[in-house]
């Protein structure tokens, strides 16, 4: 397989989008002709899956939709997992992969391990993809771009953020997973992945990241996303510690979101 090239070969006009993690799954359909987003869905599992159980997930997805029997000028996965890693690129060696991640995770001998380089802002997000997904989707639909959730997230928010002087801590909710970005003058500050299984853990490590960072609660905006909205149990918590909370809209695609955007993820559309 090789990373980071699309098969244009085709005539179709379709792009798909997937985003793949061990706790659920989404995708999305965009006709680039007319701008529109054709066709979407989340899947949360009710626990967390193997990574074959997460492959038949795929599967029963794809059968689903009939996504095996169209074809797409571009395809292209999103894997989210805690297996990663961000490297300033003056210091990555892609001998030594391995050694960035085994101080943070627990990895095996025989895992696949990749990288994304986030160009713009001088860093290399190092990670173990689902290499049987990724054999998969080769299967179907032959070369295909694939990232890790973290490298879609920070280029993202750090996109949108130019005028960013005072620290912003955004943090994407899903089901029992929060991704933590913090900002400030425009530079990343921190990326992280946590899972969580009650309020009271999610604001164990939202206070734990502010603590390290030293933000202030009173001064420093918190905005929150994804499966998430005002007065839920997470946001009163939130309210309680942080005194600037607010639920973000991302601006995140510049295709029109006529399904809305609860049917669509946010790594999902920005890879569009």
């Amino acid at each position: 397989m090789t990373e980071k090239k699309t098969n244009n070969s085709t005539k179709e006009f379709h792009k798909l989008s997937i985003q793949v993690s061990l706790n659920g799954l989404s995708f999305c359909i965009v006709d680039t002709i007319s701008d529109t987003i054709i066709s979407s869905e989340i899947i949360t599992f009710e626990e967390e899956r193997t990574p074959y159980g997460l492959q038949k997930g795929l599967v029963a997805l794809f059968e689903k939709h009939q996504i095996t029997k169209k074809k797409f000028s571009e395809v292209i996965v999103v894997h989210r997992n805690k297996l990663f890693s961000l490297v300033p690129k003056s210091l990555f060696d892609e001998n030594e992969m391995a050694n960035y991640l085994k101080f943070n995770t627990k990895i095996l001998a025989n895992d696949h391990i990749d990288y994304d380089e986030l160009e713009s802002y001088d860093m290399v997000n190092v990670y173990v993809p689902f290499t049987n997904v990724n054999n998969y989707i080769y299967e179907l639909f032959g070369e295909f771009v694939f990232k890790h959730s973290g490298t879609v997230m920070v280029e993202s928010l750090l996109s949108t953020q130019n005028n960013t002087k005072t620290p912003i801590c955004f943090v994407h909710v899903t089901q029992k997973q929060m991704e933590v970005t913090v900002i400030s003058q425009k530079k990343l500050m921190l990326y992280n992945s946590f899972d969580f299984n009650s309020k009271e853990d999610f604001i164990y490590y939202l206070l734990f990241a502010f603590e390290q960072l030293e933000l202030d609660t009173e001064t420093t905006r918190l905005k929150l996303f994804g499966d998430i909205e005002e007065g839920d149990t997470i946001y009163n918590i939130c309210y309680t510690y942080v005194k600037q909370v607010s639920i973000l809209v991302p601006s995140t695609s510049s295709y029109p979101m006529d399904l809305g955007k609860e049917s669509i993820d946010f790594t999902v559309l920005n890879t569009l």
